[in-house]
């Protein structure tokens, strides 16, 4: 019986989190889903309930085996970072209420995973997920891609996860 993981990778922000579901069975991945949530400026005293209700309707919707999720990187602006690590933080409690496993990864470590160099720029990343995820036409934005990247590397790295 060829095992089955479906991983819901998630790219925070601070007003626009990137999410790609991809499904690995055997050796295949495929893409099951893709987008952005997406906050608006005068919503951001609201956004981190609104990111909960969200992430609850996302898990809920795709049943994934695994959440992967980038790990927070060095950020010059103190005040973006710590609205990502809120976000972070929001992501991991909204998986964990759905006893759904986590894995964390650096920017770093998902760029050399998935395009073979550490420092790939955002084209190149995109380029391989297209590449890997037999997409042809991928309509989404930078955000979404990374977020597939995050879920490619989640399904390579979770081969023992079944569903």
């Amino acid at each position: 019986m060829t095992k089955t993981l479906k991983t819901l990778g998630i790219d925070p922000g601070s007003h626009r989190i990137g999410f790609g579901l991809v499904e690995k069975s055997g050796r295949d991945l495929s893409t099951k889903d893709y987008g952005v949530i997406e906050f608006k400026s005068g919503e951001s005293s609201n956004r981190l309930v609104l990111l909960e209700k969200e992430m609850e309707k996302l898990i809920k919707r795709s049943k994934p085996s695994l959440i992967a999720v980038e790990r927070l990187y060095f950020s010059q602006n103190r005040t973006t970072g710590m609205m990502v690590a809120e976000s972070r933080g929001v992501i991991m409690l909204a998986a964990k209420k759905a006893n759904i496993p986590t894995a964390e990864y650096d920017p770093t470590t998902v760029k050399r995973r998935v395009t073979g160099y550490g420092l790939s720029d955002k084209k190149a990343v995109m380029k391989m997920v297209k590449i890997l995820l037999g997409l042809k036409d991928f309509k989404g934005l930078d955000d979404a891609s990374d977020a597939l990247a995050i879920a490619i590397v989640g399904c390579l790295d979770n081969r023992e996860i079944s569903s």
